[in-house]
């Protein structure tokens, strides 16, 4: 098939004359139905878009006296070649004589002055690649008396035109209906365009879901992990977001330090897909080295919102991050825009309320608070990202009631922290289909603290 401008063109039917699939005009067909009946004897009845050979019945005889109706105008006639695109001749073999209705040479592109073309130079006005397939069903027409179609193209002022031939051996030589379908040709080829795109977005999105999770889980420690301490049992739960283009940039880490403390935080990186992954992996890893400064919450913050502020453009990310110390089950901490979080004791849960903290990313120079808090035995604090509590079904506050309601009830599961957890997740609506979730829980344990040296 030759190149052309505008693309390629479609392929051309089979040469046994199966009809590929064209959709055929609804108002050419009513047209066909009340007009063409009338015209070569009944040629046109025959022209459609069934699979299979096509073949142009003869006019059905008349029973004598029975009226045959009235005889379309050529308005009438030329209206409906409009319509449906569609030219009609006769070639008579045996005189040579040649008609062309007016619409041929609309067809064609030719003046009505030169006259019609003869059967046999037909083929010539195709396009090299189809003039084979052309002089085929011409020469089967008439030797072998056999009707058939074809399509082929022509090139003209306008550019390359599709056209589609349908000829029929008559007494004295050939009738033949020609129609322009360069108009359905070209919106099969824009639907193909079309479906060919959208398979190749499909193909990129599930291939970016692929990368973005093996990045993650490169980036995150095991996210069902858990971390059993002397003083402290450690449980996480990332639930990825149910709808692939939402992976976003949710995060955690619970390290233990050299001093002995232990460092929490969970963060949130603005966006979704591989920027925010790599966005969240740069603060991530940049607030785990910080720590080894032993700097106070507030200050690893400050540090943080420098990072964004000169480092990542048009990002923001929340944060709450601190310090739990054993042997004084003290937790300090701070937050940049982030939910604080929630503390279960005796079954009661209640958040925590939040020192002075504003969003990664949006302003420099404004201090961050620092909270404290002592921990009991037998206390759970949770840290976790908004998508533990937003839905679009829902108001953020109906969202974070239920959050609290069933952290008071994860006490009901006894030591299975793990188990807890994914109550809790299923109690408030399973999965967040729009946006990751994080939860990281630490149950403080009985009487464990660690020897304080003497």
């Amino acid at each position: 098939m030759v190149g052309v401008a505008g693309g390629p063109q479609p392929p051309l039917p089979p040469p046994d004359g199966r009809d590929t699939g064209a959709l055929p005009c609804a108002a050419f067909d009513s047209a066909i139905g009340s007009v063409m009946d009338h015209v070569m004897d009944g040629v046109m009845d025959g022209f459609d878009e069934t699979p299979g050979p096509p073949r142009l019945p003869q006019q059905a005889a008349r029973p004598t006296g029975e009226p045959r109706g009235g005889v379309p105008s050529s308005e009438q006639l030329a209206h409906t070649q409009r319509l449906g695109d569609i030219g009609w001749s006769q070639w008579d073999l045996t005189t040579g004589e040649t008609s062309w209705s007016d619409h041929m040479y609309t067809i064609f592109g030719r003046d009505a002055a030169q006259g019609p073309i003869r059967l046999h130079d037909l083929p010539t006005l195709a396009e090299p690649a189809d003039r084979q397939a052309l002089d085929g069903l011409v020469s089967r027409v008439v030797r072998c008396a056999v009707p058939g179609h074809a399509e082929f193209r022509i090139r003209g002022d306008d550019g390359v035109r599709n056209l589609r031939a349908v000829l029929e051996p008559a007494a004295s030589g050939v009738h033949g209906v020609i129609q322009d379908i360069t108009a359905r040709r070209e919106a099969e080829r824009a639907v193909a365009e079309s479906q060919r795109q959208l398979l190749e977005v499909r193909e990129r999105a599930e291939e970016e879901r692929h990368i973005t999770l093996a990045l993650r889980d490169a980036i995150l420690p095991q996210p069902g992990a858990s971390i059993s301490l002397p003083y402290a049992r450690i449980s996480v739960r990332y639930v990825p977001a149910e709808k692939s283009a939402s992976l976003g940039g949710d995060w955690y880490e619970a390290a233990p330090l050299p001093d002995g403390r232990m460092f929490l935080a969970i963060g949130d990186v603005s966006g979704h897909g591989l920027p925010a992954i790599a966005e969240m992996a740069q603060l991530r890893h940049a607030l785990a080295g910080l720590t080894m400064t032993t700097a106070s919450p507030d200050l690893l913050l400050a540090w943080l919102n420098a990072l964004v502020l000169n480092r990542l453009d048009d990002t923001t990310a929340t944060v709450v991050c601190g310090y739990f110390d054993p042997p004084t089950r003290l937790f300090t901490w701070a937050q940049a825009g982030h939910l604080a979080p929630i503390l279960v004791r005796h079954g009661a849960a209640e958040q925590l309320t939040p020192p002075h903290g504003v969003v990664l990313g949006a302003i420099s120079g404004q201090p961050y608070g620092v909270a404290e808090i002592r921990l009991e035995p037998g206390d759970l604090l949770l840290m976790f990202t908004d998508g533990l509590i937003e839905r679009r079904s829902r108001d953020i506050s109906e969202g974070l009631a239920l959050t609290l309601k069933a952290a008071g009830a994860i006490a009901r599961h006894g030591d299975c922290l793990d188990a807890g957890l994914d109550g809790l997740i299923e109690e408030i609506g399973g999965p967040n289909p729009e946006d990751d979730t994080c939860l990281l829980a630490v149950s403080v344990l009985e009487d464990s603290r660690p020897a304080i040296p003497g």
